[in-house]
């Protein structure tokens, strides 16, 4: 695979990398409802961030969601020790359990670029939400972010770039082999 492809006129980046290391005003975390941190991204990202994101993200759930955060919508916090500014925590649906797994894993995009671009983000990295213990084929999480990320940078908003971070890059070539951007 080439190190970076793009579409969109380079408004959507696809690459292989390490999330926590991107240069971008915000990175997304594909959390889980606790917002204390766990396996995967969301272990990498409250490793590489350190104890700052925990605190806010403590706070969080003692003030806006102390049930949780609800799968499909974002918060924000620090970005911590990373390069980034922000870290958007956002829940992405367990894909056996979920009435509407689409549905669902399109508002984890849409309500993180919403808070994204609340902030004046001008660019934001994801990891791919959903696919690892969560169960999310591939395939079809390929299909349905990439749908709902353009059909954000459709309107007005702050945005100028979205990358998609994949850790491996089998993942980034089932993505590009099934991605939806016209561009």
């Amino acid at each position: 695979m080439a190190a970076v492809k793009s579409f969109l006129a380079g408004r959507v980046v696809v690459k292989v990398g390490d999330i926590t290391k991107e240069d971008v005003d915000a990175i997304v975390n594909a959390a889980n409802s606790t917002l204390l941190g766990g396996g995967g991204v969301d272990g990498a990202i409250h490793r590489a961030g350190g104890p700052g994101i925990l605190a806010e993200c403590k706070e969080i759930r003692r003030l806006q969601y102390p049930d949780g955060l609800p799968t499909g919508q974002a918060v924000i916090t620090t970005a911590g020790k990373m390069t980034a500014r922000h870290v958007i925590h956002t829940v992405g649906p367990v894909y056996a359990a979920s009435a509407d797994p689409a549905g669902d894993l399109a508002s984890c995009h849409v309500e993180s670029l919403r808070v994204a671009d609340a902030l004046g983000c001008a660019t934001v990295a994801f990891p791919a939400i959903s696919t690892g213990v969560y169960g999310y084929p591939l395939n079809e999480a390929a299909n349905v972010s990439s749908r709902a990320i353009e059909q954000f940078l459709s309107t007005d908003h702050s945005i100028k770039e979205v990358r998609l971070v994949f850790f491996g890059a089998g993942d980034a070539e089932v993505f590009l082999k099934h991605h939806a951007f016209t561009g």
